[in-house]
């Protein structure tokens, strides 16, 4: 019989474990130093107020406001830029001169001629996402915006979150080595989505709501390709909703992968955790929702407990348009960009594939999002 060296299986406190000075990492948003152009918003959802929120407090200059619901649009108006002018055509909104960039906050079904439009247009555009729900219209839209000499870049807030925020920024300096397994686990009610369109969403955790994890899986792993994706889908006991509420997620790299347990149906003692894990350090996020987080990050050097400043929707929001403008500035493309965004993307299709056929998919292959 073999006989085990530790009765602990390895889990134990490492020696000289102690607690160091957190590493101070730069992980808020940075607004850019000098450019502050004309901001047009399309599309005064409900989401649009967090939008403007972000923008009132970062002192941004929104001067126009769009909906086919003029009256969406007028209470955006008095809530957060009264000066703005309201339309209801987004074509009168695009033929402005002053108006340099323009956020699109719609659904994706109807966004994809606006964005065309935009980018016609030479404008500087935020999507919102969802990006695009077919791999090649986004390639397309991609190569617009470079004919036409202007940034495109896609709202994926979660990379600001203050948690994520300060986690990528630590894998970007390398503080965990290269990286080997990164694990999320989301326990949190959904049900409010009962009572709205999302309801109609079959795939509704996979796509509207994973692809901040699809992509901050990308943001991670950097230059690293995923081989295989495998997914499933489950519905949870009463659950309020039609869209199955559980799903589990495995993607391989070449030496590593991502694991992604979602519950939507956690009404009480919800949590979100992020573990990531690599050659030379580890480190974890935890709470009781995605704004109220704390790390714990370990090396050689010992542990700390960085503290966090922000939330993910003001430092999201706030993040993404930063992001688009210093870009601009700075004459880049952004971090959120197209072609980045179009790999989160193809790991969101494949894992959807995957779901539906219980079958493992190579992540670009799966060009459209799947149908149920």
């Amino acid at each position: 019989m073999t006989e085990i060296a530790n009765d602990d299986y390895g889990l134990s406190k490492v020696a000289g474990d102690s607690e160091m000075e957190a590493p101070d990492l730069l992980y808020r948003p940075r607004d850019p130093q000098r450019y502050r152009p004309a901001i047009g918003l399309i599309g005064c959802g409900g989401i649009s107020a967090h939008h403007l929120a972000a923008y009132q407090q970062a002192g941004y200059h929104v001067v126009a406001l769009c909906d086919l619901d003029e009256g969406r649009a007028r209470e955006r108006q008095t809530s957060y830029y009264p000066q703005a002018d309201v339309y209801t055509n987004y074509h009168d909104l695009l033929r402005r001169d002053d108006i340099e960039v323009v956020d699109v906050a719609t659904h994706p079904a109807e966004r994809l001629p606006i964005l065309q439009s935009a980018l016609e247009a030479r404008k500087h555009v935020l999507s919102q996402k969802p990006f695009v729900l077919d791999l090649d219209a986004g390639e397309r839209l991609r190569e617009l915006a470079d004919r036409q000499g202007v940034r495109l870049a896609i709202n994926q807030n979660g990379r600001w979150a203050p948690h994520w925020s300060y986690l990528r920024a630590a894998v970007g300096q390398g503080l965990l080595g290269a990286l080997t397994s990164a694990d999320f686990a989301v326990h949190w009610d959904h049900s409010w989505t009962a009572d709205t369109p999302f309801n109609d969403i079959h795939d509704l955790i996979l796509y509207d709501f994973a692809i901040h994890w699809f992509d901050i899986v990308t943001a991670f792993f950097g230059s690293q390709q995923p081989q295989r994706v495998r997914a499933s889908v489950s519905r949870a006991t009463a659950q309020r909703g039609r869209p199955p509420m559980l799903a589990h997620v495995l993607i391989d790299y070449p030496q590593a992968q991502a694991t992604m347990h979602f519950d939507a149906t956690v009404v009480h003692g919800q949590q979100d955790r992020t573990f990531l894990a690599g050659t030379q350090g580890s480190a974890v996020s935890v709470g009781p929702s995605l704004s109220e987080q704390a790390i714990t990050l370990h090396t050689a050097s010992g542990y700390c407990h960085p503290p966090l400043q922000g939330t993910w929707f003001r430092d999201g929001f706030h993040g993404t348009m930063a992001e688009l403008l210093c870009a601009i500035e700075e004459g880049r493309d952004p971090i959120t960009s197209p072609q980045e965004n179009l790999r989160s993307l193809a790991l969101a299709f494949a894992a959807i594939a995957s779901a539906h056929d219980g079958v493992a998919k190579v992540p670009g292959e799966v060009r459209h999002l799947p149908q149920a």
